[in-house]
């Protein structure tokens, strides 16, 4: 690690980093000594602050029990209206800790800007089309049902003055732990549209119609 933030300062040409974060739990090296070293470039001055990415939470616990140790302060899950999971104990944990949500794939890889459609083969240029992807698309989320959902977000959506994928990023932006949302684009245009979702707030019966759009498809049963 120490190498590796090395020739990374290197390339930045500077000499720290802001927020330095661990992507997944390492189960092969110690806990301790996965916080002694990050400990150690925090204390020399080449990281500012600590976070990390879609830890379990008993290793959240124990990384925030150990003593002497540089604190995390952020925390990057996935996070979208389609994969709730963080609220259940990620996001109450980091709450009570004070550690703020740093959350990618808001837009539910694409699917949450209703660019898929049902009875349709997936844009050749998509995610849900690209062999890299592999697993990591979730394949319930191209079921009808889910497709069939998301179309209807449309008329909600509208109504709020809002494009599809500005609603699901003001979904993710009304919880108060989240501090900030990872979005892509491919085009400057949809720079511009996701940007705009900024300071939207979505009111109470806005958010009751989501909900109610929504649950048949997340209540139905993952393909095994």
């Amino acid at each position: 690690m120490f190498k590796q933030l090395d020739a990374s300062l290197q390339r930045l040409r500077t000499d720290h980093i802001d927020l330095y974060q661990c992507h997944r739990y390492d189960p092969s090296t110690p806990l301790d000594e996965t916080m002694e070293a990050l400990t150690e470039v925090v204390r020399q001055g080449k990281v500012r602050y600590l976070g990390f990415s879609e830890w379990p939470v008993d290793k959240i616990q124990a990384a925030l029990a150990l003593p002497g140790v540089a604190r995390f302060v952020s925390s990057q899950p996935q996070y979208s209206m389609l994969r709730r999971a963080p609220e259940q104990a990620v996001i109450p944990l980091c709450r009570d800790n004070g550690i703020s949500q740093i959350v990618w794939s808001p837009l539910a890889q694409g699917v949450l800007t209703g660019k898929y459609l049902p009875g349709s083969v997936p844009p050749p240029d998509s995610r849900a089309a690209s062999e890299a992807m592999g697993g990591f698309f979730p394949s319930e989320w191209l079921q009808a049902p889910m497709l069939d959902a998301v179309q209807q977000l449309s008329a909600v959506a509208e109504d709020a003055d809002m494009t599809v994928a500005q609603l699901a990023l003001a979904w993710v932006l009304r919880e108060p732990n989240v501090a900030s949302a990872i979005v892509g684009a491919t085009r400057p245009e949809q720079i511009r549209e996701n940007a705009a979702a900024s300071g939207k707030t979505l009111d109470p019966q806005t958010l009751r119609r989501i909900e109610e759009v929504l649950a048949p498809a997340l209540e139905q049963p993952r393909p095994g």
